[in-house]
């Protein structure tokens, strides 16, 4: 599918679009996905909590503590799949009750600190795990790191052993499939870049290329900005980056940025039409409205 025809990011974003605050008085936020009920769930790490945001009831704690959850998604029977740093495990559940491990140790080590989590449409659980849950007391528990790699994982639908897709980055973590789920999107927070890997042949999936590099406002790269990641229905590509949130074509020419207050950690797509961009930022939880629909996963059809 080719996107539509537009200069910049004008044919994206809903004319005259403010980004509204939605939630705030936060420490950290990540983690946001949109519930079949309406309303947003989403992570406030350093707070060791789980937040939820509806329109008419406000914001309110889930639950306290939440193991220093980060990523967040529903898999496609609408079971929220959560990334804990504290524990450095994959969890399977429901927003603060039930909790099923699905992923916490690679060749007989623990994980270092799953990040960020999407489902593809064959009920593959494929995650990032970088070492920030370990080496940063504010978004984890600091502990000595078992790995040697910071890998991208998948958990196959039927179980069995964990798959490792990509061994060679150095701080793997937001993440997001075309809408084809040919190509597997990953950004690598230390080097400023996406690099894209074809979904077929052997495993892991080699170096892949680089998809889009220089996400940063530093010299070295180094400064923590590629985070989240998504794609709308056009398979255009939403990276965190400095001053809110970067928009690739599939092709990986730049359109340009949508400016947010804060620092964006992470962002999905919510409301009934799919056509909100959620975006979880420092303190805050910010809403702008589009004229695109996010690509729709298996829990949003």
């Amino acid at each position: 599918m080719t996107s539509p025809p537009g200069d910049g990011l004008a044919h994206l974003v809903e004319p005259d679009a403010a980004v509204e605050r939605v939630a705030k008085d936060c420490i950290f936020t990540e983690g946001p996905i949109w519930l079949p009920d309406g309303s947003l769930l989403f992570s406030d790490i350093p707070a060791n909590r789980l937040m939820r945001w509806h329109p008419e009831e406000g914001q309110g704690v889930v639950a306290e503590p939440n193991a220093k959850g980060n990523g967040m998604t529903l898999d496609n029977e609408g079971r929220l799949i959560v990334c804990e740093h504290a524990t450095s495990t994959v969890t399977r559940g429901t927003p603060g009750g039930t909790r099923t491990p699905i992923a916490s140790h690679w060749q007989g080590k623990e994980l270092n600190s799953p990040n960020d989590v999407i489902v593809a449409s064959d009920g593959s659980v494929i995650f990032t795990d970088p070492t920030f849950g370990r080496v940063m007391d504010s978004v984890g528990v600091v502990r000595d790191v078992q790995q040697e790699i910071q890998g991208v994982y998948r958990v196959h639908p039927d179980g069995g052993e964990l798959e490792l897709l990509v061994d060679d980055m150095a701080q793997p973590n937001g993440l997001c499939l075309s809408t084809d789920e040919s190509l597997l999107y990953v950004g690598d927070t230390a080097r400023a870049h996406i690099r894209v890997f074809e979904m077929t042949g052997d495993r892991p999936l080699g170096r892949g290329r680089v998809f889009a590099d220089g996400i940063t406002w530093t010299e070295d790269g180094d400064d923590g900005y590629v985070d989240g990641m998504k794609v709308d229905e056009y398979g255009n590509v939403y990276v965190t980056g400095p001053g809110g949130v970067w928009v690739y074509t599939p092709d990986g020419t730049r359109l340009g940025t949508i400016e947010v207050p804060e620092q964006v950690a992470n962002l999905n797509w919510g409301d009934a039409d799919w056509c909100s961009l959620y975006l979880t930022a420092n303190t805050s939880v910010y809403r702008i409205r589009m004229q695109v629909a996010g690509h729709r996963l298996g829990y949003m059809r």
